[in-house]
C-alpha cells in the first residue's frame, strides 16, 4: 500500500499505544479520555490528512482533529512560521505591550471578517471567544438573559456552558451554572422555517431581558444540523427588532468549511459577532471574537488594567501561525477547493443511504454527517474504521451521528479511499 494512504502492520491499539493508554489512565482526570481494549490510539505525528500511531500505523484523519487541521496537520508553511517566531519571541504581554504579530493578525482578520466585523479580542480555545461575546452583548444591551438553541456547544467553561445546548453536559454542575438562556429547537433542513422564526420571535417577544441570540450557522458537535434556508437572515432581522446582539459561533463552521470563508456568508449575513477558533491558528490553541465596532465599543477603553483578559491573550506563537494558515488559504485558494469537491462529495456520499443501519446524510462542503439507526451502531463503525486504518469521529446529541470533517487540503485520491474504508465499514458493521 502506497505511503499515501492507511497501513495497519499490527493489532490495534499495538502494545506502545497500550502502554502510553495506561499511563493516561494512571495519571489524567478520569472523566477525560475514553480508553478500551480496542480503543484508542496514541497519536505520534500527523502530516497532511495521515496520523501515525506509537506502533507506526498509519491512518486517513476524516475528522480534521476535531476540524482544526484545516490545511493538513503539520502544514509545512504553518510549522516553518511557527519555527521562525519561535525563534524570536514565543511569549508577550498581550494586554500590556503588543507585539508586530497581534497588530498585524488583528488587522488581517478585520480585512476577512464579514461586513463591518472589525474589532477583535482573542482567547486560547472557543469557550473563550463565547464567554467575551457574551461579556460584550450584556454591556451593550443591560440585559443578561440569552436565546440559545438546544442542541447547541458552545464549549464547557462555566462561562459558556449556561449556553450550551446539550443537557448532560450542564445537568452535572447545575448549582455551578446560572439559569439565564432560554432554549428553543434548531431547525433542520426539512424544518419550517415559518416555525422556527415564529418559535424565536415569541421568546424574543415574551422576555425583556433577552439581550443577545448565540446560535451556529449550521450545529457541528450537534451533529451536523443543517437549518433551512433563510433562517439566519431571519434570525438576523428578530435581532435587529428587538435590540439583540446577534453572536454566532463559527468555530467548527469558519474558514471555508462550508465552501465559504464564514458559513454566514452563503446568505449574506453580518452577525454582531463572530466567534471562532479551531483552524485558525493550524493546530496551535487559539481563538477570536471579531464584532462590528458599534457593539464592540461598549467595553470602556482600557485605563490600565483590562475588564478582561488572559497571560496568553493574543500569544504571538499563535498570531504567527495564524497569519502562515490566511497565506496559505489565499495562496493555494482553499476556500474554492471546497466549493469545487461540495457536488461530488455529496455524490459520493448519497449511497451510503443504502445501508439498512444509516438513516440520513447531511451537510455542505467538507462538513457532513452520517445518522444511524441508534449510537450503538455509530460507535461500532467508529471502532471497526480506527480497524481499518480510519480515524472517525462519533457525534450528535444522543450518540447517533459520526460526522465527517477532513482536512480541506485531503488529496483527492486520499478521499476516495477513506470513503471507500468507510462504505466497506458501514456494510459489514451490525
Amino acid at each position: 500500500m502506497s505511503e499515501r494512504f492507511e497501513h495497519i502492520a499490527g493489532p490495534i491499539p499495538g502494545p506502545k499505544s497500550r502502554a502510553l493508554n495506561a499511563l493516561v489512565a494512571q495519571y489524567e482526570a478520569p472523566g477525560v479520555t475514553y480508553i478500551a481494549d480496542d480503543y484508542p490510539i496514541a497519536w505520534t505525528s500527523a502530516h497532511g490528512a495521515l496520523v501515525t500511531d506509537a506502533d507506526g500505523n498509519r491512518y486517513i484523519d476524516l475528522t480534521g482533529a476535531f476540524s482544526v487541521a484545516a490545511l493538513g496537520h503539520t502544514n509545512d508553511a504553518v510549522t516553518a512560521a511557527i519555527t521562525a517566531q519561535a525563534k524570536r519571541l514565543v511569549h508577550g504581554m498581550g494586554d500590556v505591550h503588543p507585539t508586530d504579530v497581534k497588530a498585524r493578525l488583528l488587522a488581517r482578520l478585520a480585512a476577512i471578517a464579514p461586513g463591518d466585523c472589525s474589532k477583535t479580542y482573542f482567547g486560547s480555545n472557543g469557550a473563550d471567544a463565547i464567554e467575551f461575546a457574551l461579556k460584550t452583548a450584556l454591556l451593550a444591551t443591560g440585559r443578561p438573559r440569552v436565546l440559545s438553541y438546544e442542541g447547541a456547544y458552545h464549549g464547557l467553561s462555566l462561562g459558556a456552558l449556561p449556553v450550551g445546548g446539550i443537557a448532560r453536559f450542564r445537568e452535572p454542575f447545575a448549582p455551578l451554572v446560572d439559569e439565564r438562556a432560554t432554549f428553543i429547537p434548531f431547525p433542520g433542513a426539512t424544518d419550517s422555517l415559518d416555525a422556527a422564526l415564529a418559535n424565536a420571535r415569541a421568546v424574543l417577544a415574551g422576555d425583556a431581558q433577552i439581550g443577545a441570540v448565540v446560535l451556529e450557522p449550521i450545529q457541528g458537535r450537534g451533529g451536523v444540523i443543517v437549518p433551512p434556508a433563510g433562517f439566519l437572515p431571519g434570525i438576523r432581522a428578530l435581532c435587529d427588532e428587538f435590540r439583540c446582539v446577534m453572536i454566532l459561533d463559527e468555530i467548527y463552521t469558519g474558514y471555508g468549511r462550508t465552501g465559504t470563508m464564514w458559513a454566514c456568508e452563503r446568505e449574506n449575513v453580518v452577525p454582531d459577532i463572530l466567534c471562532i477558533g479551531k483552524a485558525i491558528a493550524g493546530g496551535v490553541p487559539f481563538s477570536a471574537a471579531i464584532g462590528r465596532p458599534a457593539v464592540i465599543d461598549a467595553w470602556p477603553r482600557s485605563e490600565g488594567e483590562a475588564l478582561h483578559t488572559a497571560t496568553f491573550l493574543g500569544n504571538p506563537l499563535a498570531c504567527a501561525a495564524a497569519l502562515a494558515v490566511l497565506d496559505v488559504f489565499e495562496r493555494d485558494g482553499v476556500v474554492a477547493g471546497v466549493a469545487r469537491r461540495d457536488p461530488w462529495l455529496r455524490e459520493r456520499l448519497a449511497p451510503l443511504r443504502r445501508h439498512a443501519t444509516v438513516t440520513d446524510v447531511r451537510g455542505i462542503g467538507m462538513l457532513w454527517a452520517i445518522e444511524f439507526t441508534d449510537a450503538g451502531v455509530a460507535n461500532r463503525v467508529v471502532r471497526a474504521g480506527l480497524q481499518r486504518g480510519l480515524i472517525l469521529l462519533q457525534s450528535g446529541v444522543n450518540g447517533t451521528s459520526i460526522t465527517l470533517a477532513p482536512p480541506l487540503t485531503i488529496e483527492d485520491d486520499q478521499l476516495e479511499r477513506a470513503l471507500a474504508l468507510l462504505d466497506r465499514t458501514i456494510e459489514e458493521t451490525p
